[in-house]
């Protein structure tokens, strides 16, 4: 199933969550579990609250929504245990029409890849018959890989070097030991001589008969023999491929997890020798194989954007992501799609009254948790009611949600304005960073934070510390000027500070800061259109 992510905007208010959750009810309602609540950044205490209250679990937490590998559909992954010969390694190649194989520890785990180069290489290192070994190898493996018949199977796993009896006999039986292989042919003095010897293992090449003898003197003195058609250099050709993979693999292959960007990805791949990568799972166990033919899909994250439409408040990567919907209560900001899309801006107070509108027109009835949480999204953004930006529909969608969540809309607005406004025991720097807006007004880069205090004292006692924190704000974020509103719902004012270049500050101010702004509550209505007019005839002058 494709999954398409509810976003809020980048610092989450109460609306802004509650409206992501009550939509992705009303669309679960035809397409179930499609629609998931996201967020993209940490919740407030008020937010908090209304989830604990109606019992709803928080949003899924997502920084980005940069496409990952995590969303890339895997073809089988063809992967072989490190101990297997090569041989099988090969068959398999051949066999699937593949050009690499991974290699995995006992746990799944890649530990490197053999491709063509890697067999080729090891084939022409080993390409003279002097200096082989058998690695650990059941007797059963080597006759396989032979193509040869077990005649006498006395030592189970055969282990040591492997030696071709065309010298002097006296010279070969003074180089071989115990746990040596050697190969010889249609001579039996000779076979007899070397099962005499005690060797591990002798084979029998170029299909060469085996006496009854040879074959009784074998098993009495422990030693198998095999007998196989190919010549010398044929059994010293497989024997090379009967290497157990870890010796043939490659171990500099790139590993990415299913967390990693496919952008990071596409630039692993095109550096990698094998122009492929590994992908592991979060246990680091394989899960696919990464090439550049896999990276050529358009891979996009489906996303419904809630309570905002500007690019600099929505979530991390959403250049990247398809964005699908768009509602919000907000002025037009600077979103561009790829396609058409759905998008609903209405001016009421919440977005979450344009969700409850949407449950109202379609006859749909949201469950009480759901209605709860629409309820304290509008109670919440519009000061239970008070703000300048209540509209009759915000008023009408209370009506319509306080008997189907249980709440009384007075006593539910109160408790959340409490919670909203507790301010004890939270650094400044993050109660001025977590209800921020980024706008670009007039060429000038400005980012708007609001603030609901219980008193003007709270501000005011800390007038210093405010000024230095914001100063510190528009360094970090290049803004042309970082502003905040402390909001006093009792006084219905606000007090508002600044940070920007002295002279921008008193032609739009005329006055130091802070200022006291009468009837100045909202944000987007109140105060935002106020300084758009002073920027613009600033701009002008």
């Amino acid at each position: 199933m494709n999954h398409v992510y509810l976003f809020g905007h980048r610092q989450p208010d109460t609306d802004s969550i509650a409206s992501v959750i009550g939509y992705a009810e009303f669309k679960n309602r035809s397409e179930p579990g499609r629609y998931i609540p996201a967020c993209c950044g940490e919740l407030n205490r008020e937010s908090r609250y209304m989830l604990e209250r109606f019992g709803i679990p928080e949003p899924v937490f997502m920084p980005s929504v940069k496409p990952r590998l995590s969303d890339i559909t895997y073809k089988p992954v063809f992967s072989l245990p490190q101990d297997v010969p090569a041989i099988d390694v090969a068959s398999l190649m051949e066999k699937e029409g593949i050009r690499n194989v991974v290699i995995t520890d006992n746990e799944g785990k890649p530990v490197g890849i053999i491709g063509e180069h890697a067999l080729a290489g090891s084939y022409i290192q080993k390409i003279h018959l002097t200096g082989l070994v058998v690695m650990p190898l059941p007797v059963e493996s080597l006759a396989r890989i032979l193509s040869a018949t077990i005649i006498v199977s006395a030592r189970q796993i055969l282990k040591g070097r492997v030696y071709f009896a065309i010298d002097a006999l006296h010279v070969t039986l003074g180089r071989i030991t115990p746990q040596d292989i050697v190969v010889a042919g249609d001579n039996e003095p000779l076979q007899l001589a070397l099962v005499s010897s005690g060797i591990a293992c002798l084979i029998i090449a170029q299909g060469a008969p085996v006496g009854e003898r040879v074959a009784t003197a074998a098993a009495e003195r422990g030693v198998s023999v095999l007998s196989t058609r190919l010549d010398a250099f044929g059994v010293g050709t497989m024997i090379n491929l009967s290497l157990p993979a870890r010796e043939v693999m490659e171990t500099n292959v790139p590993v990415l997890t299913l967390a990693d960007t496919i952008s990071n990805a596409r630039q692993v791949v095109s550096a990698s020798d094998f122009r492929a990568a590994c992908v592991v799972t979060s246990d680091g166990t394989l899960a696919g194989i990464l090439t550049r033919t896999t990276l050529l899909d358009d891979v996009r994250r489906s996303v419904i954007l809630l309570d905002h439409n500007e690019a600099s408040q929505a979530v991390d990567g959403v250049e990247e992501a398809d964005i699908v919907e768009i509602i919000d209560h907000h002025r037009l900001g600077a979103i561009t799609t790829l396609k058409p899309i759905r998008f609903l801006n209405d001016p009421v107070g919440a977005t979450s009254t344009i969700i409850s509108m949407k449950f109202m027109e379609s006859g749909l009835v949201p469950s009480q948790p759901v209605a709860g949480v629409l309820l304290s999204g509008i109670l919440s953004d519009t000061l239970s009611l008070k703000m300048s930006t209540t509209t009759h529909r915000d008023i009408q969608a209370v009506k319509y949600l306080a008997p189907l969540a249980g709440e009384d809309p007075d006593l539910l607005g109160s408790d959340l304005l409490e919670r909203g406004m507790d301010l004890a025991g939270i650094p400044l720097e993050i109660i001025l960073s977590r209800d921020t807006k980024d706008y670009t007004l007039y060429g000038k880069k400005v980012m708007i934070s609001q603030v609901m205090v219980p008193s003007f004292c709270w501000n005011r006692e800390r007038d210093d510390v405010i000024h230095a924190e914001l100063a510190r704000m528009r360094v970090v974020s290049g803004s042309d000027m970082v502003l905040v509103l402390f909001t006093n719902v009792q006084e219905k004012s606000s007090d508002l500070y600044g940070s920007a270049d002295p002279d921008l500050l008193n032609t739009i101010f005329g006055k130091d800061l802070p200022v006291r702004f009468e009837g100045v509550m909202s944000r987007k209505l109140d105060f935002l259109p106020w300084l758009g007019q002073r920027l613009r005839g600033q701009v002008r002058s």
